[in-house]
């Protein structure tokens, strides 16, 4: 197993729930391979820990099923029979085993246990309430990457009400902790070549664990996902089949669609040819809570005040280049005809990248921060920000902007390029600025974030407030 990487706060955070006088309930939510049983598993390695996952969703899956191999794994790992195969007996029998002294329980993938019976919420809460609470010294963790379900049928339950002690919302990993993945290369290994691989898995550990360090980042694109065996080139099959279940197609078109642009609620409708309502906008909160999709919404900068005006991307890089690259030359792949394909001569690569940039730069803004020397106190207001065009004012997005208390305007152009940035960027910016409604008495500094340099004209000519090279974010 790889060495564990990252989550020092949220390690820190549950240490800290040993300092309580009470048992403690909490939920770790997030994406697919984000990492969520491997942070328990390194937490609870110093003290007894007992886990239980529950099956995935097939045709085949039934509550029984569910059961059984909860029992067998009471069994294995307890040393405790039980005979009675239903909830209440199973729950019981881990709460007799568990009575005293510092211990963690996981139930991973807790809507797999929990979906084909609709009794086992209401028991896991009774005998919490009757047996698990009365140990103090319990911590009780409940993990899942169905984040809607768990909103739906537990932190929005009346039944839990009152009873969760934390809950904990796993993002990707920061740049410098993904970098630490290149282990003692990664000094050798440039910005780059980090950032080739970054655009594939973004900073899904489980991703992370599969690289290659002395490998160069085209070997370890084509050996995790032009490869038949790779893990890349059917992990989307098995995230939207266990996630979504028979609704995933569903979902497929809604990714399919922001793979190739950002868009609201309506667009997104009209594209897959269904109506504006409560249906569409269910799909979408599930798939912003799973982590797939990123909602941005813009904002008044004459008050702050956050607009209606809302756009979805997508947010997850490993999802955008399997729909734009593995899923369309699978044929290919499984005949071992697009091994040997140059990486970069991908119909559309800049573009693409340009997206995958956007989304790390926009998943590491505290280093942004800092490197701009703005106090988060500071800040009123910022995102990805966009106006309408209407006809007193043309249409305008900014990559990131930042607004703050003292009228100012931190306006980022987030821009991949294979080669360093010419002269034409300072024309693109000021574009954008010279469309932007702002208020006269506000200040703006052009930011620009870039991956292979810029040329000495852009250097020169003083334009931006501060030029931050990709390697910077990967440092700080």
């Amino acid at each position: 197993m790889h060495a564990f990487i990252g989550r020092k706060e949220e390690l820190s955070i549950l240490k800290g729930l040993w300092d309580k006088k009470s048992a403690s309930l909490v939920i770790i939510k997030g994406r697919r391979r984000i990492g969520k049983s491997r942070l328990v598993e390194e937490f609870g390695k110093n003290y007894k820990f007992y886990a239980f996952t529950g099956l995935p969703p097939t045709p085949h899956t039934t509550a029984d099923s569910q059961r059984d191999i909860f029992a067998k794994q009471l069994k294995s790992d307890l040393g405790v029979t039980v005979e009675e195969n239903h909830w209440w007996a199973l729950l019981q029998a881990l709460a007799k085993k568990t009575e005293k002294g510092k211990i963690v329980i996981l139930f991973d993938e807790i809507s797999w246990l929990g979906s084909k019976d609709p009794d086992f919420l209401g028991i896991l809460k009774a005998v919490w309430d009757t047996h698990f609470k009365k140990n103090s010294h319990l911590i009780f963790i409940l993990c899942g990457s169905v984040s809607s379900w768990i909103e739906r049928n537990i932190l929005s339950s009346t039944g839990f009400l009152g009873r969760i002690s934390l809950t904990l919302t796993l993002e990707e990993l920061s740049l410098p902790e993904c970098g630490l993945f290149w282990n003692n290369q990664q000094e050798s290994v440039s910005p780059y070549e980090k950032f080739k691989v970054l655009a594939v898995t973004g900073g899904v550990p489980r991703y992370l664990e599969e690289i290659r360090p002395h490998l160069s980042a085209e070997d370890n694109i084509r050996n995790l996902c032009f490869n038949k065996e790779g893990i890349l080139f059917d992990e989307f099959e098995k995230i939207f089949s266990d996630l979504f279940s028979t609704r995933s197609e569903t979902y497929r078109h809604i990714v399919n669609y922001l793979a190739e642009v950002k868009g609201d609620r309506n667009q997104i409708a009209q594209a897959l040819g269904i109506e504006v309502g409560g249906v569409i906008s269910s799909y979408l909160d599930d798939l912003e809570k799973a982590g797939f999709i990123a909602r941005d919404f813009s904002w008044n900068i004459k008050d702050s005040k956050i607009s209606k005006l809302s756009h979805f991307r997508l947010s997850d890089n490993y999802l955008r280049f399997y729909l734009k690259y593995i899923s369309p030359n699978k044929p290919k792949i499984n005949s071992n005809l697009f091994k040997d394909r140059s990486i970069t001569t991908l119909p559309g690569w800049s573009s693409i990248m340009g997206y995958q940039f956007e989304n790390l730069v926009l998943h590491n803004r505290q280093p942004l921060y800092q490197l701009l020397k703005i106090q988060l106190e500071d800040i009123i207001a910022e995102g990805p920000y966009f106006q309408r065009t209407t006809r007193k004012q043309p249409g305008c997005q900014i990559d990131y902007m930042i607004q703050t208390k003292f009228d100012s305007l931190y306006i980022c152009e987030i821009k991949f390029s294979k080669y360093e940035l010419k002269k034409e960027i300072i024309r693109e910016v000021k574009e954008k600025i010279l469309r932007l409604k702002r208020p006269r008495y506000f200040s703006y500094r052009p930011i620009l974030v870039h991956v292979n340099g810029v040329s000495e004209h852009v250097e020169e000519s003083d334009y931006f407030g501060k030029i931050i090279d990709f390697s910077e974010l990967l440092k700080s």
